[in-house]
């Protein structure tokens, strides 16, 4: 039997490193999906607690993606950076659309995970189904905060200590 071979339990059928890449690669796509969908949401809720938390998912999400690029790569692939515009909830202002903008990303992460942990279960190879179930395993996380912060909760990443903001968080990261 060839050794680079990795199977399913399961299924009678061996995924090959071809398999396994193309896998890794539909992964990557939804995955950065996510990130998209994200990023777009942070640009949009200015109030300083749910947006940190946005923040924070976006720093975790950066490093998966990187993770999976690596992984892909390992197996003479690239990652596809394709994709669209993401939709989100409109209307609304201040902490209303903040909270349309969690509740649907909940609703979204637990689409993601509904779709990948069945298909994650049986993955023999370890080093690859081991970084899969940790990005899964974060994604569940995430989608708590999502839950928590359409739920009105400010102490998302824990009490803060000293004043308020003033306002917000600016649109932008950078500000020339």
């Amino acid at each position: 039997m060839d050794a680079r071979l990795h199977y399913l339990q399961g299924e009678a059928e061996f995924v090959k490193p071809a398999d396994l890449l193309t896998l890794l690669q539909e992964f990557y796509r939804d995955k950065l999906a996510l990130f998209r969908r994200h990023q777009s949401g942070a640009r949009r809720i200015s109030g300083y607690e749910f947006n940190n938390t946005y923040q924070y998912i976006l720093a975790r999400e950066d490093a998966h993606l990187a993770w999976l690029r690596a992984a892909i790569e390992e197996l003479a692939g690239g990652p596809d950076e394709s994709g669209s515009d993401p939709d989100l909830p409109s209307g609304g202002k201040g902490d209303a659309v903040a909270r349309a903008i969690a509740e649907d990303d909940a609703r979204t992460a637990g689409e993601f995970l509904a779709r990948w942990q069945p298909r994650l279960a049986g993955l023999t190879h370890a080093r690859n189904r081991t970084m899969l179930e940790l990005i899964l395993g974060e994604v569940a996380e995430h989608q708590r905060f999502f839950a928590q912060a359409a739920a009105g909760h400010l102490d998302l990443l824990g009490k803060r200590l000293g004043k308020g903001t003033g306002g917000g968080v600016l649109g932008v990261r950078w500000v020339e």
